[in-house]
């Protein structure tokens, strides 16, 4: 019996240490450790909004998303309003005026001053609306920078802030810095914005002949089409702001050129407008830098999309991307086009290289304005523009170099034809000019885009 019982209190003693030993160990257990086994738990049931959450932070992730769709293409520039994660892992952005950088060149406008210069953002002061918001038509005096009467002191472009867009404080801040610092006169001018409360407004110079899109793509009688010497000064202005911006003193990547960020002057001059996406270039032996992709569709480089790798070289291919625009009359993309000529790139790119060919990529509307010579050296251009290897891009030094000797070749060619021979005769349009630069017709005023009237 004595002997059971020893044996029995064996496996006792064994049971009495176990619970001792769990006991303590249960009190080492303090309540950050429950909740982090808590926090394991949720993760875990959560595992696919997890996953998503760093698929959406990943600066490879290749999601494209539209603030807004046009029809002719979709704008990259956010992510989608109905995404579960985006309000969870964007970051929150700063208010103060402290972040805009000092700049001595930029006024400070109230918003009742921006009300009163646009009557209270009338309905029929509107001049566009984009993914930021409406652009107003406003007056302003030209030294005191008031409020004044419609028609009286100097024309404005007021662009607004909706607050219920998909671009925000984040591109507003971009275009005030970036535009705030340099001066070029291929580059749009900020005059000034609006920081107050919820409000933020930028203040722009008008820009009467508004944007190379409706030139290009608009029709009706308003819309004549733009002569090949137009087109090719167009072309050259843009490239030279392109060109300043990629310059070893600013270094900026401009990401979203187009049509529609091209505006023109009363003299035709192109400047380059919206600088809510741009980005510092790569510093030091950077080639690129990675960021999350953001752009629009059919302009976007294919190594950018991709990879998310930027560099001046995917503006570069923005650039074939509107050069071939310019020269074919069509849209980047345009789904109303069969199916194998809705992408432009990808229908036009067999045509470029071939000096039997290109004639089928030319605009129709530019017979007799220009040789074939010209036409294959400036769709030789953009092929090059549209390469695949960012590096067999060329650089938009280059790239004005070859468009201004074409310009220059083109009229040169032009005056020597009025001079020594009869000109062929057709259908005159109203971009055709004199040889002293004025035009023979008015063009008239463009409707329905952003900045202008």
């Amino acid at each position: 019996m004595a002997m059971l019982y020893k044996q029995g209190r064996r496996p006792l003693f064994a049971t009495i240490i176990t619970i001792s030993l769990l006991v303590a160990a249960c009190r080492l257990i303090t309540e950050e450790d429950l909740k982090m086994v808590a926090c394991f738990q949720v993760f875990d049931s959560m595992g696919i909004c997890f996953s998503a959450r760093i698929k959406a932070e990943s600066p490879n992730n290749t999601g494209l998303t539209s603030k807004y769709d046009s029809g002719e293409g979709k704008d990259l520039s956010s992510e989608s309003k109905d995404s579960n994660v985006s309000s969870f892992s964007a970051p929150l952005t700063p208010r103060s005026e402290g972040e805009i950088l000092q700049s001595p060149n930029l006024k400070s406008f109230s918003f009742a001053d921006l009300k009163m210069a646009t009557r209270n953002f009338r309905p029929d002061s509107v001049l566009g609306e984009g993914g930021f918001g409406s652009v107003f038509k406003g007056w302003i005096d030209e030294n005191s920078f008031t409020a004044t009467k419609p028609g009286t002191g100097i024309i404005i472009a007021v662009k607004r802030l909706n607050q219920d867009g998909f671009q925000g404080h984040r591109e507003w801040l971009a275009e005030v810095n970036y535009l705030g610092q340099f001066y070029h006169p291929h580059l749009v001018k900020l005059i000034g914005y609006c920081l107050e409360d919820e409000h933020r407004l930028l203040v722009y110079e008008f820009m009467p002949r508004g944007s190379l899109e409706n030139h290009l793509f608009r029709r009706g009688s308003y819309f004549q089409p733009l002569s090949w010497s137009l087109r090719l000064k167009v072309a050259v202005g843009a490239a030279k702001g392109l060109a300043f911006l990629h310059s070893a003193e600013t270094k900026i990547i401009y990401r979203d050129f187009k049509t529609s960020n091209i505006l023109l002057d009363s003299n035709y001059n192109a400047k380059l407008s919206d600088f809510g996406l741009a980005k510092d270039g790569p510093t030091g032996d950077k080639s690129h830098v990675s960021t999350r992709v953001m752009g629009t569709y059919g302009y976007a480089a294919p190594e950018y999309l991709a990879t998310g790798h930027l560099s001046a070289r995917s503006d570069v291919y923005s650039f074939g991307v509107v050069l071939l625009e310019m020269l074919s009359g069509r849209r980047a993309i345009d789904k109303n086009r069969p199916i194998g000529e809705q992408k432009l790139v990808e229908w036009a790119k067999p045509y470029l290289g071939n000096k039997r060919k290109v004639f089928r990529v030319l605009d129709n509307r530019l017979e007799g304005q220009f040789s074939m010579e010209t036409a294959f050296k400036c769709a030789t251009l953009a092929l090059r523009c549209l390469s695949i290897d960012p590096k067999f891009r060329p650089s938009m030094n280059e790239v004005v170099t070859t468009l201004q000797q074409l310009m220059d070749s083109t009229d040169s060619g032009s005056n020597q034809n009025n001079t020594n021979s009869r000109p062929r005769r057709r259908r005159q349009s109203a971009d055709d000019t004199n040889s002293d630069g004025k035009s023979k017709t008015a063009y008239p005023r463009p409707s329905a885009s952003p900045l202008y009237a």
